[in-house]
């Protein structure tokens, strides 16, 4: 496995071309902006390090019998997939932002399972593929970014029937040595600071979309790929060169447009390409993992927002008031309430017919669908504590400077024990995860990070089987059935 600096170190070595602003970046590791999402991605390679840790952060891979990060396991148990959220949940709380890693991990899962099922059935040889580039991944501890949402221009017309046909990732041309692509994919979390892209389709496809069916892994720095780094809220802060103002000096995620200008993707790592009847079921699958995700990563980083919220409560001295207690057992409840959810689906999981397990898909979306809602409250709860100060209050180089920032420390102060600068830290973190940068993965990606709201709400109505509920009521009163 790859230590911290081995991992940091790789990046480097990348040919990354990445536009940031208008302008072509030339070194995005030390970019003050886009580092601090790569610190948190290391914290995935840190902590596997750790003994205390190695439980949660590494598995041993069904493959080779050897220990790998468990970011690039294939889930062989309930008890994997119980572990998958309780890692999520320690990095959110030890990053208190998007640590990336989650998509490829649930990405290799899906694929798993549909090339199985894809050989079986039509003769193919994708699942020896795919296994292939999972040994590689795992010997050499790749972050692999899992690529699924397409740009898709007008939500109302299919692939094949767009104005532009580049609105989605297809096959432009079939050759003897592999493919060619063309499209791009958007928001893609972490892709810049991963070593391998694993392309899926973003829908169901029918076959006057088989084109657009197609699967496969490039290297991140292939000719022909290239980002455009999508802006955060407050993310100039970063330039600025301080600590206070950003809220969280260290940690942070990103996204991306990445774009495939005519790419070449030798056979070897084509998963899918045509086969338009399995796409849904990769969708499908690869949805339900991640969905299963949020109820591990969103808990963990609402676990220090609860955190902040009640040393905020500590320095304005009204920890001790009824209604901020009652306030941040809410904040709990709910919280846990999450947890529960991504607990449940695991713990429920089941074994796929190419061995790895899935989750239990119903209660996988009902996760997610409450992490499109609690945390949202969660946030509400936490500004209504910190006060408008949170908004309100001076820059850190106010605070610095030798004129007025005694004046700052004098009229800002809470508590007296308390040191100003203290209560300015933990008001800025707050707004950073409900206001700022950290809120782009904390409260928009809860909405629609893995599919908007009425995505859950479709597979939960699939899945809720209410044909059944229907019996059992019958059964109850008596009523027999026609």
């Amino acid at each position: 496995m790859k230590t911290a600096a081995e991992y940091e170190e790789s990046l480097r070595k990348l040919n990354l071309k990445v536009y940031l602003q208008g302008e072509l970046v030339e070194n995005p590791v030390d970019h003050p902006i886009i580092r601090p999402s790569m610190n948190s991605v290391k914290m995935t390679y840190a902590l596997a390090e750790k003994s205390e840790y190695q439980e949660l952060m590494t598995a041993t891979s069904h493959l080779t019998g050897k220990k790998v990060n468990r970011f690039c396991h294939l889930h062989q148990s309930t008890d994997d997939l119980v572990k998958k959220v309780k890692m999520q949940r320690l990095l959110g709380q030890k990053t208190a932002a998007c640590f990336q890693r989650c998509v490829g991990m649930d990405a290799i899962n899906a694929c798993d399972s549909v090339t199985f099922e894809m050989d079986q059935k039509l003769g193919t040889n994708y699942h020896e593929r795919f296994n292939k580039f999972l040994l590689q991944m795992q010997e050499e501890d790749w972050t692999v970014d899992g690529a699924m949402t397409d740009p898709k221009g007008d939500r109302g017309l299919a692939p094949s029937q767009q104005a532009d046909p580049d609105l989605y990732v297809h096959v432009v041309e079939k050759r003897e040595d592999g493919i060619v692509v063309r499209g791009a994919k958007a928001h893609q979390t972490g892709a810049i600071n991963s070593h391998w892209i694993l392309v899926m389709p973003t829908i169901s496809m029918g076959e006057a979309d088989a084109d657009y069916a197609v699967s496969f892994v490039a290297p991140a720095d292939a000719e022909g790929i290239y980002y455009i780094y999508g802006r955060q809220s407050c993310d100039t802060r970063k330039l600025e060169g301080g600590t206070i103002d950003v809220g969280n000096s260290q940690f942070g995620g990103h996204e991306a447009l990445m774009v495939f200008d005519d790419v070449f993707i030798p056979w070897e790592n084509v998963f899918m390409c045509g086969e338009y009847e399995f796409s849904g079921a990769l969708v499908e699958r690869f949805a339900g993992y991640h969905r299963q995700s949020y109820g591990g990563c969103k808990v963990g980083v609402g676990d220090v927002l609860i955190g902040a919220t009640a040393l905020a409560a500590d320095f304005n001295g009204v920890a001790k008031a009824t209604h901020i207690k009652d306030k941040l057992i809410e904040m709990m409840h709910l919280n846990e309430t999450l947890y529960a959810c991504g607990i449940a689906c695991s713990a429920e999981g089941n074994k796929t017919a190419s061995g790895n397990y899935l989750i239990n898909m119903l209660l996988a979306n009902v996760c997610k669908q409450n992490v499109t809602r609690l945390p949202y409250e969660i946030a509400r709860l936490a500004q209504d504590i910190a006060g408008g100060l949170m908004v309100t209050m001076p820059s850190e180089k106010d605070l610095r400077n030798p004129e007025i920032g005694k004046v700052v420390e004098k009229y800002f102060v809470g508590v007296s024990s308390v040191p100003t600068e203290d209560r300015m830290r933990i008001l800025r973190l707050i707004e950073n995860l409900t206001l700022g940068t950290a809120a782009v993965g904390y409260l928009t990606e809860s909405m629609h990070g893995a599919g908007s709201p009425q995505a859950q709400r479709i597979m939960i109505s699939r899945q809720g089987n209410l044909a059944q509920k229907k019996e059992l009521a019958k059964a109850i009163a008596r009523i027999e059935t026609k």
